[in-house]
């Protein structure tokens, strides 16, 4: 029996500090499955399709890594693709009263699905998404923080938005 694991998120966009939890992931688990999700709390830059590219784009493909998006809950999600665990990433301590909330509320919902805190490399550990975004949208660099095709693609759609 394989061990899968679910790394949930809207991944708008993917960034290293993700790249970086799916690979230590793949140290402990058979295989990682990438949800992205559906967040309507969320208003994502990148359509879905895009920012199942943009990963695609940004892991080897052999490796074991599946990507989907979804769109119920996580614990449903979960279930249906055999996972017996959730990857969650901390930066920070406010990371963690978050997640635990969220980690407590899933185990409720179906106890045998475990959530896995993975602490984030101390390189990555001061980005997000939202800041790379911020970043992207006023010119700033974004080396060594998203793939090469992810800075582009930032770009490219804050010319779009905002003719920058």
């Amino acid at each position: 029996m394989s061990r899968i694991i679910i790394y949930p998120g809207t991944f708008d966009p993917v960034t290293y500090g993700h790249i970086d939890l799916i690979n230590r992931a793949l140290r402990i688990f058979d295989k990682v499955i990438i949800g992205v999700g559906q967040n309507p709390a969320k208003a994502p830059l990148f359509t879905t399709e895009e920012r199942l590219q943009m990963i695609r784009d940004s892991i080897s493909p052999d490796k074991p890594v599946e990507l989907e998006s979804f769109d119920c809950l996580l614990v449903d999600f979960a279930r249906s693709h055999g996972a017996c665990a959730i990857l969650r990433g901390l930066r920070a301590v406010s990371d963690f009263e978050f997640e635990l909330q969220r980690a407590i509320m899933n185990r409720k919902l179906d106890r045998s699905i475990e959530t896995v805190f993975l602490m984030t490399g101390f390189r990555w550990i001061y980005i997000s998404s939202t800041i790379v975004k911020e970043a992207a949208q006023f010119g700033g660099s974004l080396e060594g923080l998203v793939p090469p095709h992810v800075e582009e693609a930032l770009k490219q759609r804050f010319r779009e938005l905002y003719g920058k």
